[in-house]
C-alpha cells in the first residue's frame, strides 16, 4: 500500500520542531537547563493545566484532535518525575476554581486566577525536588488590546507572589512564558529565577516542543523578534496608542530596535535578535563585497561549545545620517545554520540588498522627492547573534547619491504632526511631516480603466481563457452589470457552497456566474491553522510570535507545505493568513498572530509560508493591509502615518511577500489610513500595490469592513468606493445575487459613481485568481492524483460523548426551550427525534447575540442531521434581536434521527428550537 500523502504524524513532527526552535532562552544560570535525566520537578502555575495553544478570534479557534500541554509532555517523559504532591494540590484547587472561558470573542479573560502558595509547602517541595518549573500564561485575541495592567502586560499580584515564593525556596527555578506576545520583564532581575524561556503559544504540539528544549534534545536557538524594553512607557508608540479615533505614528520609522539602538539603548532589557543557547558560537565575517544587488557577505560560524546546536546569523547596517536621518541599526539579512556539532564550522553567504539599506525621501530633502535613495557616505555592516552583539564587519562607500527607484507620492497624511528624527549628536529631534499634495481621487479619474462593451453571453467559459481561446477581457465582457455587481460579493460565513464551516466563498456564487465556468473558491481562517466552525478537525499550528522567533525560512516553508496539503484535503483554496502587520506596540491584542517589529524578518517568513502552501496550488491571504496596530475601535481609529514610515516599515513586509512569496491574495484592514478606510484606499491598492509592485492577484476586505468616499465616514454598504480602489471582494454577504446586504454598487454604476470598467477590472482579478485554484480544476472535472490520494486519508470522527435530549415528532410541531442548549464555545447539544412518518421535515432555531458581545464577533452554530451537515449559521455580535433560521430536509425512513448542534464560539443565546413535519411524502417522492 502506498504511503499516505497526508500524515498528521509527520505534520506534527515539523510543528514540534518549530515550537522548539521558536523557544527563546533569556536566562540560564546555575546549570538550570537542560534538565538532567532523573530530575525531580515541581511544577507551579495553573497554566500547566490550561495551556494556551493559541490566541483567540479568527486567528486561533481551530478545532483540533489533541493538544499536548507542557505538563502532559513532562508527565509522559520517563526521564523526569513530576512531583505528585504539588500536582495533587493544584488538581484539588482547580475543582473549585475552574477555567473561566468568558463569553468569547474579545470577552475572554486574558489570564486565569492563580492559586495562592503556602511558603512552608513550597519549601517542602524544594526539599523533595531538584528544580521548579513555573508556568505563566496569557491569551490574547481579536477586537481587544493588551493593557498595561496586571493580568495582561503586567504580572498579577498572585503571579508575583508565586514567583517570589518559589524562587526563594528553589535554587533552580525555570520560568516558562506560555504567552502570545512579549510582556513586562522587570521581575526577572527582582526575583532572579535561574532560567527564563518564552515558549509562546505552540499549537497542539506545544508541550512536546518545549520539553524537547528543557531536556536538551534540542538546543535553544530561538531569537527575539521584538525588543523587550524596561517599561511600557519606553516604547515610543505608547503615548500614541489607544486613542479611539486617531493614532498618530509620531515615532515614524523609529520602531522597536530602530528606536532603541538610535535613541535609548539604556532602556533595553533584552535586545532584538537575542536568545541564549546551551552551547556557544563564534561568528565572523570572512569576506564582503559590493554587488549590483547590494552587499554580499561570507560569514563563518563555529560551534565553540560542548553540545550540538544551531545559530542565527544577523546582519545589520548603519547608514549615513545624511539629509534624511537613519536608525543606528537596520536588519538587512539573516540566516540560520543547520545543527553544528561541537567544533564544527560552516560558512554562510548572505546578501544584503540595497533596498534594505536605502531610505525613502518623502520631503525632498535629498533633492529627489518620492524616491528610494542611497545617500552618499559609508554604509557600515555588523554581523552577530543579535542587534547589540553584532560586531563591525566592514563597510562599503557610496560616493554620490543613488536613486534606486523613482516613485510617486502616495498615501501621504493630511493631518499635520511632528515626527521623530535624529538631531545634533544623535539626540531626538522633531520635524514637520510632509503632507498630501496629490489628490488620489483625481488620480483615479485620470487612470480609469477602459470599459469594455457588455457583449452578453457569447458561450465563453473560464477554461477558454486558460487555453488562450479568448482573452480575460473578452471573457468578463460577457458579464451583465448584475453579474459584475454580484462577483465582487463574497458569501459566508459558513456558506453551504463550499467546505462546511469555513469563513467564506467567492467566485461562481450565482447560477449565472457558475454557468460561465467560475468555480466557488473557499477561504478559511487562519494563521494558527484551519478554522472550521462546524467542528471539523484540523491541525493547530504554533502562533506567529513563535514562528518568527525561529528565524528559519526553510522550516516555515516545510511546515506550511503540510498546511497546504491540509488545505487541499479540506477543499480550501486560501488560508486567511499569514498575518504580517508589525508589532508597533506590545499592546496590540493581535500581536500573537503577527510576527515581529521588523519588516524584513516578517516579509521573508511570510514569503516562506506562501511558497510552502503554493506547492499544492493553494495559497495564503496576507493580512491586514495595512497598519492594524490597534484592536480597540479597529473599525474607526485612523492611522496617521508618513509616506516614509509606510514604505520603509508598514508596507515593506507585504511587498516582500508579493515579490518573493508570489502572494496572490491580500486582505485589507478595518482601519482608515490617512483619510481613507483601507478597503477604499486607491493609492494603497492601485498606485502602490498594483502599479508599483506589479501585483496581479485579488484583494478582499476583512469581514464586514467599511469603505468611504473622501471626507465621509466608513460604511459597509459602500461597495462602490471599494471597487474604485481595486479592492475586488467585499466579504461577506448571505446572498450575492440578491444583494442581501443592500450595497450601493448598482446604484453607483447607474449614477456614474462607479464605472463598468472598474467592475470588469475587479472581475478579471478574481477570475485570474480562480484559474489557479484547485476549485477550478474540480469545476472542470480534473481532480488529479493528489486529490484522489488525499481523499483516501482517514477522516477524524467525533470523539465526544454526547448527552441526548429525546423528542417525539408527530403531527404538531415540537418545541425545545433554549435552556436545553449549551452554547459555550466548542460544546455540542444533541436531540434524538423519534418520528412516525417519512416526509419533509423542518427545523427552526430562534437565536440572537448576547448583549455583552462586540458587534464584529462571529458566532457560528452548525446543525447536523445524523452525520449529514444541514447548515452552519453564523450571526454577528450586532444581531441583538431574535431571528429565526429555518431549514428543511427529507427523511426517508420511519425511525429515529439525531439533530446535533455544534457551537463554534460562545456568545449566542437560543430562545427555542422547533421541529415539525411539513408534509408526509411517499418514498418515491423523497
Amino acid at each position: 500500500m502506498a504511503e499516505k500523502v497526508f500524515s498528521v504524524e509527520q505534520f506534527a513532527a515539523v510543528a514540534r520542531q518549530a515550537v522548539a526552535e521558536g523557544a527563546v532562552l533569556l536566562k540560564n544560570d546555575r546549570d538550570a537547563l537542560p534538565l538532567p535525566v532523573g530530575a525531580r520537578i515541581a511544577v507551579f502555575g495553573r497554566s500547566q493545566f490550561n495551556y494556551y495553544k493559541s490566541g483567540t478570534g479568527s486567528g486561533g479557534l481551530v478545532n483540533t484532535k489533541y493538544v499536548v500541554s507542557i505538563r502532559d509532555a513532562l508527565l509522559a517523559d520517563p526521564r523526569f518525575t513530576v512531583d505528585p504532591v504539588v500536582d495533587a494540590v493544584y488538581t484539588e484547587w482547580l475543582k473549585v476554581h475552574p477555567f473561566q472561558a468568558g463569553q468569547g470573542w474579545a470577552d475572554e479573560p486574558w489570564f486565569q486566577e492563580e492559586m495562592p502558595l503556602d511558603a512552608a509547602a513550597v519549601q517542602a517541595a524544594a526539599d523533595r525536588n531538584d528544580a521548579a518549573v513555573i508556568m505563566i500564561g496569557r491569551t490574547a485575541g481579536e477586537d481587544q488590546d493588551n493593557k498595561a495592567e496586571p493580568g495582561s502586560y503586567l504580572l498579577t499580584p498572585a503571579e508575583e507572589a508565586m514567583l517570589h515564593t518559589v524562587c526563594a525556596a528553589f535554587s533552580k527555578t525555570i520560568v516558562l512564558l506560555n504567552v502570545g506576545n512579549t510582556m513586562d520583564m522587570k521581575w526577572v532581575q527582582r526575583e532572579d529565577p535561574a532560567a527564563v524561556l518564552y515558549v509562546w503559544q505552540g499549537g497542539q504540539e506545544g508541550g512536546n516542543g518545549v520539553v524537547d528544549v528543557l531536556s536538551g534534545d534540542v538546543t535553544p536557538c530561538g531569537k527575539l523578534a521584538d525588543t523587550i524594553a524596561r517599561n511600557i512607557e519606553d516604547y515610543p508608540s505608547t503615548q500614541n496608542h489607544g486613542d479611539p479615533d486617531r493614532n498618530i505614528y509620531a515615532e515614524d520609522i523609529y520602531v522597536g530596535y530602530r528606536y532603541f539602538e538610535t535613541f535609548a539603548k539604556d532602556r533595553v532589557l533584552y535586545p532584538f535578535g537575542f536568545g541564549l543557547s546551551y552551547t556557544t558560537f563564534a561568528v565572523e565575517a570572512t569576506q564582503m563585497e559590493e554587488t549590483a544587488r547590494g552587499v554580499s557577505l561570507c560569514v563563518r560560524v563555529a560551534n565553540t561549545g560542548h553540545v550540538p546546536g544551531k545559530e542565527v546569523v544577523q546582519v545589520y547596517a548603519e547608514a549615513p545620517q545624511g539629509a534624511l536621518g537613519k536608525p543606528a541599526r537596520v536588519l538587512c539579512a539573516f540566516a540560520k545554520t543547520g545543527v553544528l556539532a561541537p567544533g564544527e564550522k560552516v560558512t554562510l553567504t548572505l546578501e544584503a540588498d540595497w533596498s534594505a539599506l536605502a531610505s525613502f525621501d518623502d520631503s525632498g530633502a535629498t533633492g529627489h522627492k518620492n524616491c528610494t535613495v542611497l545617500e552618499p557616505g559609508a554604509y557600515r555592516l555588523y554581523v552577530g547573534g543579535d542587534v547589540r552583539a553584532a560586531a563591525f564587519a566592514g563597510q562599503v562607500m557610496v560616493e554620490e547619491l543613488r536613486v534606486l527607484e523613482q516613485l510617486e507620492e502616495a498615501m501621504a497624511p493630511t493631518v499635520a504632526f511632528r515626527r521623530l528624527r535624529p538631531g545634533a549628536g544623535g539626540s531626538p529631534a522633531w520635524e514637520d511631516v510632509p503632507l498630501r499634495t496629490k489628490d488620489p481621487v483625481e488620480r483615479r479619474r485620470e487612470r480609469l480603466p477602459e470599459a469594455l462593451p457588455c457583449t452578453g453571453d457569447r458561450g465563453y467559459k473560464l477554461w477558454d481563457v486558460e487555453t488562450g481561446r479568448v482573452s480575460m477581457e473578452n471573457f468578463v465582457a460577457q458579464f451583465t452589470p448584475e453579474d459584475l455587481c454580484a462577483i465582487v460579493r463574497g458569501e459566508g460565513m459558513s456558506s453551504p457552497k463550499v467546505t462546511p464551516g469555513v469563513a467564506g466563498a467567492f467566485g461562481g456564487v450565482t447560477d449565472t456566474l457558475s454557468a460561465y465556468g467560475l468555480p466557488v473558491a473557499a477561504c478559511s481562517d487562519g494563521p494558527s491553522g484551519i478554522r472550521m466552525d462546524c467542528g471539523n478537525i484540523a491541525f493547530a499550528m504554533p502562533n506567529g510570535a513563535c514562528l518568527a522567533s525561529t528565524f528559519n525560512t526553510d522550516l516555515l516553508e516545510e511546515l506550511y507545505r503540510w498546511e497546504g496539503l491540509e488545505l487541499r484535503k479540506n477543499r480550501i483554496d486560501t488560508l486567511l493568513g499569514p498575518g504580517i502587520n508589525l508589532h508597533r506596540s506590545p499592546l496590540n491584542g493581535r500581536n500573537f498572530e503577527y510576527f515581529s517589529e521588523d519588516p524584513l524578518l516578517t516579509g521573508k517568513l511570510a514569503a516562506a509560508q506562501l511558497r510552502g502552501m503554493g506547492r499544492y496550488g493553494v495559497t495564503g491571504t496576507i493580512k491586514h493591509f495595512a497598519c492594524n496596530s490597534q484592536e480597540y475601535r479597529r473599525n474607526y481609529v485612523e492611522a496617521v502615518v508618513s509616506q516614509r514610515a509606510l514604505r520603509e516599515l508598514y508596507l515593506k513586509a507585504f511587498e516582500l511577500a508579493v515579490k518573493e512569496g508570489g502572494a496572490r491574495s491580500i486582505m485589507t484592514s478595518y482601519n482608515p489610513i490617512n483619510g481613507f478606510w483601507s478597503a477604499s484606499n486607491y493609492d494603497l491598492l492601485t498606485t502602490v500595490l498594483r502599479k508599483e509592485w506589479g501585483y496581479t492577484g485579488l484583494v478582499m476586505t476583512d469581514w464586514w469592513a467599511k469603505s468611504n468616499d473622501p471626507g465621509q465616514p466608513g460604511d459597509v454598504k459602500n461597495t462602490a468606493a471599494m471597487v474604485r480602489a481595486q479592492n475586488d471582494l467585499f466579504m461577506v454577504v448571505n446572498n450575492a445575487g440578491e444583494n442581501s446586504l443592500g450595497d450601493n454598487s448598482a446604484q453607483a454604476l447607474e449614477k456614474g459613481g462607479l464605472t463598468v470598467g472598474e467592475l470588469q477590472r475587479s472581475a478579471a482579478n478574481i477570475c485570474r485568481f480562480l484559474l489557479k485554484t484547485p476549485a477550478y480544476r474540480r469545476r472542470k472535472g480534473e481532480e488529479d492524483e493528489l486529490d484522489r490520494r488525499l481523499a483516501e486519508c482517514e477522516e477524524d470522527g467525533d470523539s465526544a460523548i454526547l448527552e441526548v435530549v429525546p423528542l417525539t415528532v408527530k403531527d404538531a410541531p415540537v418545541m425545545v426551550e433554549g435552556s436545553v442548549f449549551n452554547t459555550a464555545k466548542g460544546k455540542t447539544t444533541c436531540l434524538l427525534a423519534t418520528i412516525e412518518k417519512q416526509g419533509l421535515y423542518q427545523v427552526e432555531l430562534t437565536c440572537r447575540a448576547a448583549a455583552s458581545i462586540t458587534e464584529l464577533a462571529q458566532i457560528p452554530v452548525t446543525m447536523f442531521k445524523d452525520k449529514t451537515l444541514l447548515q452552519t449559521l453564523t450571526i454577528t455580535g450586532a444581531e441583538k434581536t431574535w431571528q429565526t433560521w429555518t431549514i428543511q430536509f427529507p427523511h426517508t425512513r420511519k425511525d429515529n434521527f439525531f439533530v446535533k448542534f455544534y457551537f463554534g464560539q460562545s456568545g449566542m443565546e437560543v430562545r427555542d428550537f422547533r421541529i415539525s413535519m411539513v408534509k408526509e411524502l411517499p418514498r418515491d417522492a423523497l
